[in-house]
């Protein structure tokens, strides 16, 4: 149950490995906050890419630690905090599922690029949860209230193809998702620096 790290060239792959769904244990996203402020200070690493294992990008928070009064030093909003405010492009490979926080630490990355079977969404609502990890912040910046809106009232999980045209997702591919968030990652670098 951790987050491992490994290069690619000059682009961390930092993968999300808790069977089956990847789900934000309290142990994992200390892994993930680890190997991502590594990732970030290193400074042969000129990227990062987020994937999940088991071909799931991250189903949200453990429902066994709900309720559970563990003082939380790593919270998934510091976790999204940190992403966001990366100074190097953040990439999420989003294979299978990025369902409530799994979707928040997403939507935190600077691109998704999402498989084709892929569904996104917030469903914490059906359960009687609010998003509470920056989802109801960022998902409205990126693809504007009204869409946004019906995602989180409704909570249902939104198809790849739809996530793309409605701006979530910034590219769908039918094949390697890790390898197409890795070239995303690439054509971003390459463009930086042709502008210096």
């Amino acid at each position: 149950m951790a987050a491992t790290r490994r290069l690619s060239h000059s682009v961390a792959v930092i993968t999300i490995n808790h069977p089956p769904v990847n789900a934000l244990s309290h142990s994992l996203r200390r892994s993930i906050a680890k190997e991502f402020g590594d990732a970030s200070k290193d400074s042969s690493i000129e990227a990062i890419v987020l994937c999940g294992a088991n071909g799931n990008f991250c189903a949200g928070a453990d429902i066994k630690e709900f309720g559970s009064s563990t003082l939380d030093s790593v919270s998934l909003n510091n976790i999204n905090d940190a992403v966001e405010r990366c100074q190097k492009p953040v990439v999420a490979a989003i294979e299978g599922v990025a369902l409530g926080g799994g979707l928040e630490l997403a939507l935190s990355c600077h691109y998704r690029v999402a498989n084709v079977q892929a569904r996104v969404g917030l469903p914490e609502v059906l359960i009687g949860i609010l998003p509470a990890a920056g989802g109801t912040q960022r998902l409205p910046r990126l693809i504007g209230i009204p869409a946004a809106l019906d995602m989180i009232v409704r909570g249902r999980h939104v198809p790849a193809t739809e996530a793309l045209q409605l701006g979530v997702v910034d590219e769908v591919v039918k094949a390697n998702t890790i390898d197409a968030a890795i070239q995303l990652a690439r054509k971003v670098l390459g463009e930086k620096y042709n502008h210096h």
